[in-house]
């Protein structure tokens, strides 16, 4: 991750990202993606990009308690905010940066990932650090986001957009960086050493109580509001109020029912 980027995770930031977008956004997927590793039976785990601990969470509730798991980030701060969650005493946490992993050979059986291959800026080399420390036959499991523009029910998207006319910026810049493309994601694996790839698009809901609750989570738990604040920070309940009158106009007074989707992917180093 480039320093510009890490700096988005510093402060309050994950404080705010943990009590407003995990639960609607990020829970779904994590659940489902520690479910996938558990029917893996691995028996030593890495997870890379853990970010606040949200799939970490759900690997120890899971995972049966032999199970070792490594979980790191680039940022130290969402490191410590991390390791301070309850149940976590028996997770090994270290700094690591995804491209160049201080682990020997052959280390891991499985390799987890949430959320943060999209920001790696070299992928086949963090995938090539991947395949270094697994086991021959050792998987690679991870979640990307697919493409935003044909996710018109996210919440995050929406406000991306509002924020993005308040900012005149393009609203994706406000968001995640892409990395969606299934021919690209085999081909950069492949490159890597991986063998088998499969990948699997799914849809999870991301919901709230209502529009107003949406827009608070979309645009003061998120990299919108630290856009926001770099550009000026008195516009913050602007912002809200505007991603509020966007969300009531598409889902109306009730309840938020919006959707994300994204790719999950399980590659295999070959055995031999």
């Amino acid at each position: 991750m480039s320093d510009s980027k890490q700096g988005r995770f510093t402060g309050s930031f994950p404080e705010y990202y943990d009590r407003y977008l995990v639960p609607m956004q990020f829970a779904p997927y994590a659940q489902l993606l520690a479910d996938r590793a558990k029917a893996l039976a691995p028996s030593c785990v890495l997870e890379t990009a853990a970010g606040t601990g949200i799939l970490t969470q759900e690997l120890v509730r899971r995972l049966p308690s032999g199970v070792m798991i490594t979980a790191t980030d680039l940022n130290q701060p969402m490191i410590d905010h991390a390791r301070a969650k309850p149940g976590m005493a028996g997770v090994t946490w270290q700094q690591a940066d995804a491209m160049n992993l201080p682990f020997p050979d052959w280390k891991f059986d499985l390799i987890v990932c949430q959320f943060g291959v999209m920001f790696f800026p070299d992928k086949q080399t963090a995938f090539r650090e991947a395949s270094r420390v697994l086991r021959p036959g050792g998987k690679f499991l991870f979640g990307v986001w697919d493409d935003y523009r044909t996710m018109g029910d996210a919440p995050i998207a929406i406000a991306a957009g509002v924020a993005g006319s308040m900012l005149e910026r393009e609203p994706l810049s406000l968001l995640s960086p892409p990395y969606h493309d299934e021919d690209t994601i085999r081909a950069d694996l492949m490159a890597a050493g991986f063998g088998a790839v499969h990948v699997d698009r799914i849809s999870q809901p991301a919901r709230a109580a209502s529009a107003r609750e949406a827009a608070v989570i979309t645009v003061q738990g998120s990299m919108i509001r630290t856009a926001i604040e770099a550009a000026d920070p008195g516009r913050l309940n602007e912002a809200t109020h505007a991603v509020e009158r966007a969300m009531l106009a598409r889902f109306g007074s009730g309840p938020i029912e919006g959707a994300t989707n994204a790719l999950i992917v399980t590659a295999e180093k070959p055995s031999a």
